[in-house]
């Protein structure tokens, strides 16, 4: 019969089987029969046999068994190694791909920026090079009105000048007609006080005198004199007059040249100025489109690190979640191990006795179960059984091991 924590059930078999066995108190006090001392320690003898034979069958069974659980469980993290290390490969080329993607992506932003930063160095270069030439054209165009207002003196001047002789041409003219005029008048005077003599000379002396050819020769002197007074005067103020409008066209040259000079310099001014415009407006295009490129390079750097930190985040948690797993497997495993160890036990020792039962008769056997821990294997036993006990009558003898899977110590004892 077997009994659980003191209830007891079991039934009747056939001869030579064990007989229906309660389990009682009296049964641990050793009996008092009146057999011979040498028999009694002849048992006791091989009882202690018995014992050291059960304790080093025990300990190999302990060794197989742990050999053997120790076994499985490299096997488990063998193939948990195995299983996370495809894993691993298979998430690793993804991550490899994202991050060399990312690496592109950046390499392609840096390149950009470079670029840029390249047109805007030739940019910044080509309007210092305008603002150069403007400032030089601003100097040339100073130089030029400096110039202009120098030459407009001098024109200025030289029109004074012109207006001075012309005034001075006018009354030389003036002058002249005026000598012409009063010198005709004398000439006229002269020809009548000629005339009034001729007529005196012809009353008072009767010589015949060629009076008109002294008057035509003395006229003709005057006119002579006069002739060349005026063509003296006239050759003079002509070649002045003409001077004076060579030097005043001159000088309208160099005004009109002047002036193209300073319109074909507006012209150019107006023209760097665009130019100056339009780089303006380009660069600042230009470092709009670098600022966006930065800004879009940034974006795109924190989104991949938040990716990543995400990734590492949910790798780092798929790995503990793999850990517990497997804390819990190997848990599952022992509590595994620790059962069918026990069962095995339970077969043997069962076995065991039956055989000794048939072969030595029936005596008093007593097995105890002693639990130093909960957990599982009680739980599978009916919740935290304190002890078990089995009884049954046959030899002299004992057993006692304990099993590896768990901390439970088994004794068998016969008397």
């Amino acid at each position: 019969g077997y009994g659980y924590g003191g209830v007891g059930f079991g039934g009747a078999m056939g001869p030579g089987g064990i007989q229906e066995v309660t389990i009682n108190q009296n049964l641990l006090t050793p009996l008092n029969l009146e057999i011979d001392p040498n028999i009694q320690r002849v048992r006791k003898e091989e009882k202690e046999q018995i014992k050291t034979l059960n304790n080093r069958f025990a300990s190999f069974i302990d060794k197989v068994r742990f050999l053997e659980q120790q076994n499985k469980m490299l096997e488990t993290k063998w193939s948990l190694l195995q299983d996370q290390k495809t894993a691993r490969s298979n998430i690793a080329p993804m991550f490899e791909a994202y991050i060399n993607n990312l690496r592109r992506q950046l390499d392609g932003l840096l390149n950009d920026k470079g670029r840029l930063e390249g047109e805007l160095k030739n940019m910044q270069d080509l309007v210092e090079d305008f603002k150069t030439k403007y400032e030089d054209e601003i100097n040339k165009r100073t130089a030029a009105e400096n110039e202009f207002v120098v030459l407009k003196k001098d024109v200025d001047a030289a029109y004074m000048n012109k207006v001075e002789l012309e005034a001075k041409v006018d009354a030389l003219t003036d002058e002249i007609n005026f000598l012409r005029s009063l010198y005709e008048a004398e000439l006229n005077e002269l020809q009548a006080q000629i005339s009034d003599t001729s007529v005196v000379l012809s009353m008072d002396n009767s010589r015949n005198l060629d009076l008109d050819s002294i008057i035509a020769e003395v006229k003709a002197q005057y006119e002579e004199i006069a002739n060349r007074s005026r063509a003296e005067a006239e050759s003079w103020y002509q070649s002045k007059y003409e001077a004076l409008q060579v030097t005043a066209g001159k000088h309208g040259d160099d005004l009109r040249n002047t002036k193209n000079e300073i319109s074909e310099i507006n012209r150019m001014i107006q023209r760097l100025q665009g130019e100056i415009e339009n780089a303006k407006a380009q660069r600042a295009k230009l470092e709009a489109a670098i600022a966006e490129a930065e800004e879009r390079g940034e974006m795109a750097v924190k989104d991949a690190k938040a990716k990543l930190e995400e990734l590492e985040a949910a790798l780092q948690k798929a790995k503990q979640d793999m850990a517990r797993q497997l804390r819990e497997y190997q848990e599952l495993m022992n509590v595994k191990l620790a059962l069918d160890i026990e069962i095995a036990t339970y077969r043997k020792l069962l076995e065991g006795e039956e055989s000794r039962l048939a072969g030595d008769g029936v005596g008093n056997v007593n097995i105890s179960v002693v639990s130093t821990t909960g957990g599982a294997s009680s739980g599978f036993l009916g919740g935290g059984i304190g002890g078990l006990g089995l009884g049954a009558g046959m030899g002299s003898g004992a057993l006692g091991f304990s099993s590896g899977g768990g901390s439970k110590s088994y004794t068998v004892t016969t008397t």
